[in-house]
Order: structure tokens, then C-alpha cells, then sequence
């Protein structure tokens, strides 16, 4: 994971309102703090919780964490208390300020940044690679979030092809927008830095102000745009002066949910450089398919477009048989960045990631849950997904967890989530509850949500039923419950 200190010592890395690190700077201060990390243990298969505010030191930690060779898992600091707790509970040691310190504990040491402590040499040449790299969560069913595993050989070869299949170099200037915690913000800091580019990195209140996101992209000669969503591109797309900040940025690259409202809406033409569209789960290292859209795109369908390089993309029926091109099928995933699995839930990791029929023995196979089509030109056309888990804002999102959280209210009996669209097109999420709520106001329902639960996962809307409709099996009837909120 060698960053570009020798080739360009003196570009700028990281760039932010407050200055410049060059990237000679940035190499000695990854450098510096893994020697720490090391000192305190972290190395091989040590999980390293990174708990900081957006910035240079959050750059630093993640880069630091895998100079150590350990692995490395950031959290949003905004959240909850409770959701970062739950989601630091597989880590070892913790980089975080002294700002911060107070919040946030693990069973093991904490290394305050900036601040001296027991050191130990580094170690030599590259990690194992198939040792431990870092730690992203998705959505669980049980009410607590799934730690993914993705081991070093997997984020090489991902990060390596980003920056081959987008031309990223020492003249890219890309903007940090995912927050820190998803695993699009690695992408969006790393890629750039292997590269030799810069990365600029901005308050989040200002990335979620038009105006001064569309000033910052001007003064500081963005040009790069790796991780944003569609619902985003849309929002940015009815702002004044969106086309003229956008017209110097080469390359934007979207994920998470589907591209075709914002297409269907005309919004190719806001992007006058490349657009890309990137398909993958977190359990596939971040991007497994990627689709250069054209000036002229299809609006009526979503294409995923091809698998990267080292990816097998397998279209499966219910007996795990290819189905042919032009038919319906599951999508399974495969290659390099397949990863180990959910951590201390094999159960799960065996339900999930499952032997690949058509593969060498040993190779593995992430079954996605989500149906496609491949077309004659090879291209996938993506169709929805065979489970409840559904896409909101970008993130993915299993109804369960928030059932499971309702249902820890002492007023509530039941809960159901379902999904609802908006006239844009943007999935949101319904509850529908039962119990002694007639006192209970939504404000109440949300509140005890925001206690455990990101702002994604909140219900736009709470519906209250004296009891749920059923199915002949006596199951909840979701597609009545849903019918019944729109």
C-alpha cells in the first residue's frame, strides 16, 4: 500500500481549508504513527477502530493501520453512541483525538493522535494477503450491523484498478464526499493518494451546502468525483450554477441505488465529462461492475455495465445453473475481491458466500440478491432484489434492523418496515406499528430510533395499526402493509 511519496514528494496530498500536506508529509506522518500503532500491538489480524472527525488525521490513521499491517475500521463520529459502539465491537485498539477520547472505548489501548507513545519498527515489504485490511459494516436482520472482513490482497487489487479504469494520476484532484465510516470513503481516500493525485477534504457541513460545495470544487480545481449517489446528483442537479461549478470535473463516479431517475430526468447533460456507474456490495470489496454511461444513456433501464478486472459476475437460477444471456438470474459474484465473510457469524458467511459450481475448487462465490439480466453486448441490466433489502440514500438497508430497534420501545408490540418512493423516485422507509400508542407521538418513535440507528435507517412516515394484515401462511402481508402507505 505504498502511497506516492517517491514518485511526487512535493505534490500535494491532502489539501484541506486550513492548508497543504505534501506528500512526502503525509508518508512521514503515516509512517510516525504506525511505528506507534505497532508500539501498542496493533499488526496482522488486530482490528484498529479509527474514531475521528473528518480531516488530515483521519487520512493518516487509515493509511497508518496498514503500514502497520493491521486492519483498520472507521467510524462516522456523528452517529449515535450507541451505533459506534456496536459497530467498534470487533476492535482491538483505537486511534482517536483527545477531543473525542471520552466517547469512545475498546477492550485495548488507545493512541491519541499527534501524541507520543511506545514505538516499534515497522515491518518489512508488503502485508500477507490474506491478512486482515479493514472492517465495513452493512445493514444485520438480528437489529445489529454485519462486520464485513475484507482481507489486503482484496483492497490492493481494488484500489489498483480504480485507478487504472479511471486514469487517476498526479493531476487528479478529487473530492472526499462519502463519510467516513462506509466503505466508499475508502475509495474516495485512497485512490486518489496511490495514485499520486490530491485529495481534498472539507468540513461535511460544507459538502451538504450547494453553494459551497460548488465553490470549493472552483477553488480548489476538483476534477475527480469517485463516490456520490444518484439521489445526490439530483439534488445538486436543480441548484443554481450546478452545470457551470461541474464543468471542469473529468470524472464522477456513482454507486448505492439506482442511476435511471436522475438519467430519465436529463441529468447526463449536468455531467460533461465521464460519468460512471459502479455496482457492488460491500461484501465484494466496494465495486464489482462499472458502466460508462454515454452523452446519449439509455434512461428506461439500469445498466451495471461489465465486471472489473479479477471479478467474475455469474447470472444463477434457484438450482445455482448459468441462465442464459437475455434471461433473469441472481446475481453471484467472484474473484479477488470476494471477501472472507461476516465476522464471528459463520452461519451467515456460509448462507452467503457459497462454492462457485463453475470455478476452480476452492473459489467462492458472494450471492448479492440481486436479479440481472446479462445483454448480447455482455453488459448487466440490473432488476431489483429477490429479499427485502432495498437501497435508501445509497446505503443498503435490511428493515429488519429497525424492526429490531422498534421493537425495543415499551410501547410497541410490532413493527413492520417497508419501502415507499417518493414522485423523484427516492426510496424511503415506512414503520408500521402496533401496541398502546395513542400517546406516542412520532417525534417519540424517532427519538428512541436515533438512539441506536443512523439517520438512513430513520421512517419518514410511522403508520399505527390495531393489528397487521396477514398471508394466507400467516406471515405479515408487506405487500398490503406497503400498498397501504403510499
Amino acid at each position: 500500500m505504498g502511497l506516492d511519496a517517491a514518485g511526487h514528494p512535493d505534490h500535494p496530498a491532502i489539501v484541506t481549508p486550513d492548508g497543504v500536506l505534501t506528500h512526502a508529509d503525509l508518508a512521514r506522518r503515516t509512517d510516525r504513527l504506525a511505528r506507534v500503532l505497532r508500539g501498542h500491538g496493533v499488526g496482522p489480524e488486530v482490528v484498529c477502530g479509527i474514531a475521528l472527525e473528518r480531516g488530515v488525521d483521519a487520512v493518516v490513521a487509515m493509511a497508518a493501520v496498514l503500514r502497520a499491517h493491521g486492519a483498520f475500521l472507521t467510524v462516522d463520529t456523528d452517529l449515535p453512541p450507541k451505533r459506534v459502539a456496536a459497530l467498534l465491537d470487533g476492535a482491538r485498539a483505537l486511534v482517536t483525538s483527545r477531543r473525542l477520547a471520552g466517547r469512545f472505548t475498546v477492550p485495548g489501548p488507545t493512541v491519541l493522535v499527534g501524541e507520543e507513545g511506545p514505538v516499534a519498527p515497522l515491518p518489512e515489504g508488503p502485508a500477507d494477503p490474506r491478512s486482515l485490511a479493514y472492517v465495513s459494516h452493512t445493514s444485520g436482520s438480528t437489529g445489529a450491523p454485519n462486520a464485513v472482513l475484507v482481507e489486503h490482497r482484496s483492497l490492493r487489487a481494488y484500489l489498483r484498478s480504480t485507478v487504472r479504469d479511471n486514469d487517476l494520476g498526479p493531476d487528479t484532484v478529487a473530492l472526499q464526499l462519502a463519510p467516513l465510516g462506509y466503505d466508499a470513503s475508502i475509495r474516495d481516500t485512497l485512490a486518489p493518494l496511490l495514485a499520486g493525485g490530491s485529495l481534498v477534504v472539507l468540513p461535511r457541513s460544507a459538502l451538504l451546502r450547494p453553494e459551497e460545495l460548488f465553490e470549493a470544487v472552483r477553488a480548489y480545481g476538483v476534477n475527480t468525483i469517485l463516490s456520490t449517489t444518484p439521489s445526490f446528483l439530483t439534488f445538486l442537479s436543480r441548484q443554481d450554477g450546478a452545470a457551470r461549478a461541474l464543468r471542469d470535473v473529468r470524472l464522477v463516479a456513482t454507486s448505492g441505488e439506482s442511476l435511471r431517475p436522475f438519467l430519465a430526468a436529463g441529468g447526463r447533460s449536468l455531467v460533461p465529462g465521464r460519468l460512471v456507474n459502479q455496482y457492488g456490495p460491500t461484501e465484494c470489496t466496494m465495486t464489482s461492475t462499472r458502466h460508462e454511461v454515454p452523452a446519449r444513456p439509455e434512461a428506461d433501464v439500469d445498466l451495471i455495465g461489465t465486471p472489473l478486472d479479477d471479478v467474475v459476475a455469474r447470472l444463477l437460477d434457484g438450482a445455482m445453473r448459468p441462465v442464459p444471456d437475455g434471461e433473469v438470474g441472481e446475481v453471484y459474484l467472484g474473484g479477488v475481491g470476494v471477501a472472507r465473510g461476516y465476522a464471528d457469524k459463520p452461519a451467515l458467511t456460509a448462507t452467503r458466500f457459497v462454492p462457485d459450481p463453475c470455478g476452480e475448487p476452492g473459489a467462492r462465490l458472494y450471492r448479492t440478491g440481486d436479479l440481472a439480466r446479462r445483454r448480447p453486448d455482455g453488459v448487466l441490466e440490473y432488476l431489483g432484489r429477490n429479499d427485502r433489502q432495498i437501497k435508501v440514500r445509497g446505503y443498503r438497508v435490511d428493515p429488519a434492523e429497525v424492526e429490531a430497534v422498534l421493537l425495543t420501545h415499551p410501547a410497541v408490540t410490532g413493527a413492520a418496515v417497508t419501502a415507499a418512493t417518493d414522485d423523484q423516485q427516492r426510496a424511503y422507509l415506512v414503520a408500521h406499528v402496533t401496541g398502546e400508542l395513542a400517546q406516542v407521538r412520532d417525534t417519540a418513535l424517532r427519538a428512541h430510533l436515533a438512539e441506536a440507528l443512523p439517520p438512513h435507517l430513520m421512517p419518514r412516515h410511522f403508520t399505527r395499526l390495531d393489528r397487521f394484515p396477514t398471508t394466507r401462511s400467516g406471515k405479515v402481508d408487506r405487500v398490503a402493509l406497503a400498498g397501504g402507505a403510499r
